[in-house]
């Protein structure tokens, strides 16, 4: 397979990063005094934390920023041994060429436990002269609070839909496809303001066919289309269980979605009925209760027709 476009497209510099303007601004602040305090960047995922950390990086040390740099997953190694031995190793060493400090980044740090954040802490207050800690973590408040406070927090939001258009013609332009619009309105769609799913769902459709539309999108990103939902949600409704069921049945074989995808569909479906907010309410707490039965590992069929079934019963105290 060619490139990976999540790569070949990731901007190498603060001024590239998309979405992102007051967060970049901070930092290229950062970048022209060349000092910077330890960082928690904190936000859903594709938002630009890693591009972040990496475009200061490089415009921090330039030349010598992979000697001065170093990248660790937290998910992969979640105990005190990361801390206690990579971390550890690479803080006590000196930065190379003019370099009054290095850069450690910690990717997913909030899924550190909780006695690694307690040895990290430590190690941030002892190597503070000579090493600086990015932290990245999609939810900031898994992290303790010692850390938090010894770090300047940024929050990263999801990308703007005129943002994310942007960058999928540019990319579109570059790679000679023919991106239609249903298929943008898809990617933006699917996405949900995670540029990285977005790029990668258009790498995916490119090495399909070179014209990107939104039935080429739904089918190689393993999403139903929006309204095939609706009519879904709308047939239990009209209190034809039966022909509902048929229909999710037809959903998880033809776009071979697994419990927890079609559960996230239906609950950003339901937001756009036409029903009273009473009838909303019960049936997002409905979908609440059956997506938490999901996570736990009940069958996802009997789930998905129970909530079928209330969804019935609400639609036939509308009638």
């Amino acid at each position: 397979m060619e490139e990976i476009w999540i790569e070949k497209y990731r901007p190498k510099i603060l001024n590239d990063v998309v979405g992102q303007n007051e967060i970049v601004e901070r930092l290229k602040a950062y970048a022209k005094t060349k000092n910077v305090p330890h960082l928690l960047f904190a936000g859903p995922a594709g938002t630009g934390k890693t591009t972040c950390a990496l475009a200061l990086t490089k415009e921090l040390f330039e030349d010598t920023w992979k000697q001065n740099f170093i990248e660790l997953n937290a998910s992969d190694e979640r105990g005190i041994g990361i801390i206690r031995g990579k971390i550890k190793d690479f803080a006590r060493t000196a930065p190379i060429g003019n370099s009054q400090f290095k850069i450690i980044f910690l990717d997913e740090a909030d899924a550190l436990t909780s006695d690694a954040q307690s040895a990290l802490r430590r190690t941030i207050e002892k190597h503070t002269r000579i090493c600086r800690f990015v932290l990245s973590a999609n939810y900031s408040s898994r992290i303790i609070e010692p850390i938090q406070s010894r770090c300047t927090v940024f929050r990263f939001s999801p990308i703007k839909e005129d943002d994310v258009k942007k960058y999928m013609e540019k990319i579109s332009s570059t790679e000679k496809l023919e991106l239609t619009q249903d298929g943008l309105e898809a990617l933006i769609f699917i996405s949900r303001g995670d540029l990285r799913k977005a790029i990668n769902i258009l790498q995916v459709g490119a090495s399909v066919n070179n014209k990107i539309t939104a039935e080429l999108l739904y089918e190689t990103s393993a999403t139903a289309k929006p309204e095939d939902v609706k009519e879904l949600i709308n047939t239990a409704l009209s209190g034809n269980f039966m022909a509902a069921r048929s229909q999710l049945y037809e959903l998880l074989i033809k776009y071979g979605l697994s419990g927890e995808d079609i559960i996230k569909q239906i609950h950003q479906s339901i937001f756009d009925l036409t029903l009273p907010d009473e009838s909303k309410v019960r049936l997002i707490e409905k979908a609440g209760e059956t997506e938490f039965r999901l996570i736990e590992g009940s069958n996802a069929h009997i789930q998905l027709e129970a909530l079928l079934a209330q969804f019935a019963l609400e639609g036939g105290k509308l009638r």
